[in-house]
């Protein structure tokens, strides 16, 4: 999921543009995005969309973005989205464990009363001082966790945080990025807003896939090429983990536990980060399957 891009729920014209589009997801919005008048309306039509034939044969990791768990919204928001066709649920705004085990519960009864036969799971947005102090508690509240994400307008903007300021992003980043990993779940990254700024963007997309981030949100489909152009192996980093699997195997058969690959030590943990580039770089198409 290197791109997750936006879609307002109350936009149906944008649907099909964004379903066949370069986006690895998509993120349907019944949140921010919808004006206050519109939710059924947006929730609605997302459902209808959720359900069709085209949405269930595509590849692309369809998400939806409901209401927070304690608005008016959030029952009626699940029970329309909740199908076949959802593969994550995000939710707005969390902040403690018992929200993230009610929108679990809330899941699996909505899947019992529609049918639903795999289960949806939950990435939950990281959005306030409390939820990011909560972020490692929250993601291992529930096996349904799949995933956090950072949103640094709520998170910032109240407490008069610089957002483009890069220490205090790469701050929030890293405290998020620890508790993913703690948790032993994914991280994705904020929305840019300014979608003229494209070297903004890039920026701190590469921030982002330095801490090992997974992708990074996008609000615009220009936004899409850039995630992609970042969250990607480059050739260089490729081409030493193979050197680094090579070592590992000839060091095993030696039995040896720790040496040097292109001058540098070398032991477990940076096999399983090696092994991880690779991984990613068959899932890309860089390089053949093994």
């Amino acid at each position: 999921m290197r791109s997750k891009l936006f879609v307002p729920g109350s936009r149906p014209e944008l649907f099909a543009k964004a379903l066949s589009g370069a986006a690895d997801a998509l993120s349907f919005d019944l949140e921010d995005a919808v004006a206050e008048e519109r939710k059924a309306e947006a929730r609605a039509r997302v459902g209808e969309l959720l359900r069709s034939a085209t949405a269930q044969a595509t590849g692309k990791t369809l998400i939806v973005r409901v209401n927070a768990i304690d608005t008016a919204h959030f029952e009626a928001d699940i029970a329309a989205v909740v199908c076949e066709g959802l593969h994550l649920l995000n939710l707005p705004k969390a902040e403690s464990v018992d929200q993230v085990r009610a929108a679990a519960a809330a899941l699996e009864a909505a899947e019992r009363a529609n049918g639903v036969t795999r289960p949806v799971r939950l990435m939950l947005n990281v959005e306030s001082p409390r939820g990011l102090r909560e972020a490692a508690a929250m993601a291992q509240a529930h096996a349904r966790v799949a995933g956090l994400q950072l949103g640094f307008g709520d998170l910032f903007e109240p407490l008069g945080i610089a957002r483009r300021d890069t220490a205090n992003v790469h701050a929030a980043m890293f405290a998020m990025r620890m508790a993913a990993g703690e948790a032993g779940v994914f991280a994705c990254d904020a929305a840019f807003a300014d979608v003229q700024d494209a070297q903004g963007y890039l920026a701190e997309a590469e921030m982002a896939r330095r801490l090992g981030y997974l992708g990074k949100s996008c609000i615009h489909p220009s936004q899409v090429a850039l995630a992609h152009q970042v969250f990607r192996p480059p050739q260089a980093e490729i081409e030493r983990a193979l050197r680094i699997v090579e070592a590992a195997r000839d060091a095993q058969a030696r039995g040896v536990g720790a040496y040097l690959v292109d001058g540098r030590m070398v032991d477990g943990p940076f096999v399983r980060g090696a092994e991880a580039v690779l991984a990613d770089a068959r899932r890309l198409g860089l390089l053949p399957e093994r």
